[in-house]
């Protein structure tokens, strides 16, 4: 069985507070992408034990994956013996901010569930996703929504516009969990979203060009500076919706320019970045 496990943005997003557990109280808008990894999943009946691999090189490391952790869920709630080789061939690059490893979560879920015939119904799917990751219920919901809690409260959003977006990430990816170790330190800048569900509701581009906004900027640029640096360049460019996704490090612009996203796309291409040019889903 082959899957698609498609990337996000996140158009918004507050780090709230931080729970007793060590867990954050987020509120984010998040938007799919076309984005994605392509993952091969298929039965091993005479191995002992599952395995992934991947075909990036910084991953062939995995036995402590988000996969790995979500196939352990699993078994252990559903307590099949059945294993398996999945295989993992990535598009959506790591260490980003843009969901890679939840929406790879996300996607084994899925798969899993019906492969094994679990019957898992949507509600448990979300219970089991967000034991995983904060963005792994988003992952397995795969459409506009605003999002709350610790990512478990999802709440769907109309989009009017489709729009190119290009991905920009820079030579250094940041760690979800050091970009909060450092972000815990710090005061926190906050926002409201309602205006950014307004702009995407109604089409508003310049209103949401206003009202994007990302808590995680300030501590993830404390540690890598490049993200201002491509931050800056973009609206240079002429690109007035700009932010930096999730924790980071990767840098977008959204645009409805199809011109000026293949424009920039070719001369960031040319000089040695890391880019994409995608589209959120319809």
């Amino acid at each position: 069985m082959y899957i698609k496990a498609f990337a996000k943005i996140n158009l918004y997003l507050d780090v709230v507070d931080k729970k007793e557990d060590g867990y954050h109280n987020l509120k984010m808008v998040m938007l799919p992408l076309e984005l994605h990894d392509l993952i091969e999943i298929e039965r091993s009946p005479y191995s002992m034990d599952s395995f992934v691999t991947c075909d990036h090189v910084e991953l062939q490391e995995t036995k402590y994956n988000l996969i790995n952790i979500t196939i352990s869920k699993l078994r252990n709630i559903y307590r099949f013996t059945e294993n398996f080789n999945v295989a993992v061939h990535k598009e959506i690059p790591i260490s980003a901010g843009l969901g890679g490893g939840s929406s790879n979560a996300a996607a084994v879920l899925k798969a899993f569930n019906k492969i094994l015939q679990l019957k898992i119904d949507d509600e448990k799917m979300l219970e089991i996703g967000k034991t995983i990751g904060a963005d792994v219920p988003f992952c397995l919901y795969n459409k506009p929504a605003y999002v709350e809690g610790i990512g478990e409260k999802l709440t769907p959003i109309n989009v009017m516009h489709q729009y190119q977006v290009l991905i920009i990430k820079p030579s250094k990816g940041l760690s979800t969990k050091k970009v909060f170790d450092v972000a815990d330190e710090m005061v926190l800048k906050h926002s409201e979203p309602t205006n950014i569900i307004k702009a995407l509701e109604t089409g508003d581009d310049d209103l949401l060009a206003k009202s994007m906004f990302n808590s995680l900027e300030e501590p993830s640029i404390s540690m890598v500076g490049e993200i201002q640096d491509i931050k800056n360049r973009l609206y240079n460019d002429g690109f007035k919706m700009v932010l930096m996704s999730g924790s980071g490090s990767s840098v977008y612009a959204l645009t409805r320019d199809v011109k000026l996203a293949k424009k920039y796309y070719k001369i960031y291409d040319k000089e040695g970045y890391e880019v994409y040019l995608t589209r959120t889903m319809k």
